[in-house]
């Protein structure tokens, strides 16, 4: 799909490493002006020279996606450089402590959602926003296959993704009309930076999840990457409020 964004801008949360920078490179190699955003600054700036060093063109954005003023500069900052935003992906979350019901604690369940779900819902506010002052765009939400099917032990994690979902069905049907499309990628095991940490904190639960796995591995953040960029490409104009699992077949057992 060479030149599919050609002229397009494009906004990436949570790109400083994963599925985020996997996606924002993607954008990029299809022509697309990136905002990086992120709240890991490092990360975020190499994000950004990994593009230019391909000739594309990206900015920087430090950004926590729970703070309200935070986002609505974010936004503001996108379209003052590029004058407009085609594309979100909104990505940044974190996974979190493992914890059942009973384990999960005030301050974890609250900053799980904080991150994940409000995060999610500051974008989409903002960014519609300004989809509708330019006349539509196409939103895509990071949603998780913990959000379509119990995951026990991920109480708070599986809520804010759960959380996600309707999120993305609520507002794809109030903004389908105004020419905006808005869709979920509900990635399952994927080798990203957050699932790396959680192996060398428990090897041994790690690798006993991926030999469950239908496919027989984990999935590579390029391949949720070129699923956003589906979902944002003019090949799915019809469609809207779409959850779209990258899992390995884990959902359909």
């Amino acid at each position: 799909m060479a030149g599919t964004f050609e002229g397009r801008v494009a906004l990436v949360t949570g790109a400083a490493s994963g599925i985020g920078r996997a996606t924002a490179l993607a954008f990029a190699r299809e022509g697309a002006k990136v905002i990086v955003a992120d709240v890991e600054v490092v990360g975020g700036q190499q994000t950004v020279r990994e593009i230019k060093q391909s000739d594309g063109q990206a900015i920087f954005v430090k950004c926590d996606v729970s703070e309200t003023e935070q986002v609505a500069s974010m936004v503001s900052r996108c379209v003052e450089t590029y004058g407009k935003i085609d594309c979100a992906f909104n990505n940044a979350g974190i996974l979190g402590d493992l914890a059942s019901t009973t384990e999960c604690t005030d301050e974890s369940f609250d900053q799980i959602i904080r991150v994940n779900l409000k995060g999610v819902w500051l974008c989409m506010k903002f960014e519609i926003l300004q989809m509708l002052k330019q006349g539509g765009g196409v939103i895509v939400n990071a949603g998780s296959d913990a959000g379509l099917a119990g995951r026990p032990g991920l109480l708070a994690y599986s809520t804010s993704k759960g959380g996600v979902i309707q999120l993305t069905r609520t507002a794809a049907l109030e903004y389908v009309r105004s020419n905006i499309r808005i869709n979920a990628v509900c990635p399952g095991l994927i080798l990203t930076p957050m699932v790396a940490g959680q192996k060398k904190r428990d090897p041994e639960l790690v690798a006993g999840l991926i030999e469950q796995l239908p496919a027989g591995r984990a999935g590579e953040p390029e391949e949720v990457a070129e699923t956003v960029i589906w979902l944002c490409s003019d090949a799915a104009s019809y469609v809207t409020g779409h959850l779209m699992a990258v899992d390995g077949g884990n959902l359909a057992r």
